[in-house]
């Protein structure tokens, strides 16, 4: 009698676009909320089919924002521990039993508590949370929190090397890095005229915005001439003015908020600084690499990486070197012009939105597949 082996059952490869839920504080221009928009728009709905989440999403701008071809859910929740936080999480349950998501991924810690819980008891099979920054402000009830979450996740994302290594000494296990990507095409090859220094960034104390007013009132000994403007707001504003009032750099130390274009805001300059204390993957670096500025970073978080040789590496925390990085780019301009073509170059192989999306895609197909 001829034994016969039986052969292997092959799985049935998945024909229907993978369900996957974000959840969001809410929207806003800044970076996280920007690359989260970005995804929403490029990806492929033959393969994903994306709903989305907003845990408040109440303001005017968050509305503004909202796209218009996919479902949303405004919950209006600004506490957790709330009578409109009971009240949402009924109504979240109630719409992903209507949608039925493979995946949930959430941003941000309110996000993530709220969703994580609610999504495991609604019977969503994986659960992805984002973790883009380093860790630094984290208090113990948020790492008592994020301990009692993580046997909820199934995968813990990030956008950098070091997001992922400071992730697994926090007791992480499971952490995948997805790189961000930059829409190169809001961003203009063409180069008009430049001048002067930019720098994109929050007005929060972890930005050092404090610390190139410094670097910028020692420029300002060589180069009296020489302008800053600084894209964003913050916290740190009255603080910070009053620094640039002791200073005396009232008119070439200009903060004028939030700007919505920031690529016409970038292309006006010759110079990005990023001088941060701490960063994951600055999307603030990939936009000034898309508009070919000539590139300051301090080295911290993927910077270096990021830059790849095309910009200028400062240590953090160092107001005497970056404004010697300053002075030496405003003093050979035919060297920054090519530091910031080679950056755009760089941006356009490695940071484009495509290829970002290409990896969500790849990550969610694995794993739903279990693949990963």
């Amino acid at each position: 009698m001829i034994a016969l082996t039986p052969m292997p059952i092959q799985p049935t490869p998945r024909t229907a676009p993978i369900r996957v839920s974000f959840v969001i504080d809410t929207l806003s221009r800044a970076g996280t909320e920007s690359q989260l928009l970005a995804l929403l728009r490029t990806l492929d709905r033959d393969v994903i089919e994306p709903t989305l989440v907003l845990l408040d999403g109440t303001s005017s701008l968050s509305r503004s924002l909202e796209p218009d071809d996919l479902p949303v859910l405004r919950l209006g929740v600004t506490r957790l521990m709330s009578r409109r936080g009971f009240a949402a999480a009924r109504e979240l349950k109630a719409f992903w039993k209507q949608h039925q998501p493979d995946v949930v991924q959430a941003y941000f810690l309110d996000s993530a508590y709220f969703a994580v819980p609610i999504a495991r008891l609604s019977g969503v099979r994986h659960c992805v949370r984002v973790r883009n920054n380093l860790g630094y402000w984290l208090t113990r009830k948020h790492r008592v929190l994020g301990r009692c979450l993580a046997p909820l996740v199934s995968v813990t994302l990030t956008n950098s090397d070091s997001g992922r290594e400071s992730l697994i000494g926090q007791g992480t296990s499971r952490v995948t890095v997805i790189e961000n990507g930059v829409d190169l095409d809001r961003f203009p090859k063409t180069r008009g005229v430049r001048d002067g220094v930019a720098c994109v960034a929050n007005l929060r104390e972890v930005k050092n915005i404090d610390g190139l007013l410094r670097a910028a009132a020692m420029v300002n000994k060589q180069r009296p001439d020489t302008a800053f403007n600084i894209a964003g707001e913050g916290p740190e504003r009255g603080p910070l003015e009053a620094q640039r009032s002791r200073l005396g750099l009232e008119k070439l130390f200009q903060l004028p908020g939030s700007i919505a274009d920031i690529p016409a805001f970038l292309a006006a300059h010759a110079i990005a600084v990023l001088p941060s204390h701490s960063e994951g993957m600055s999307n603030a670096l990939l936009e000034a690499m898309a508009a070919g500025c000539a590139i300051i970073a301090t080295d911290v978080g993927a910077n270096a990486k990021v830059l790849g040789g095309c910009g200028v590496i400062v240590p953090p925390r160092d107001d005497a070197a970056l404004a010697r990085a300053i002075l030496q780019l405003l003093a050979d301009p035919a060297f920054a012009q090519s530091l910031g073509a080679q950056a755009r170059a760089r941006a356009e192989v490695h940071y484009s939105r495509d290829a970002m999306r290409q990896q969500f895609e790849e990550f969610y197909t694995s794993l739903v597949a279990g693949l990963s």
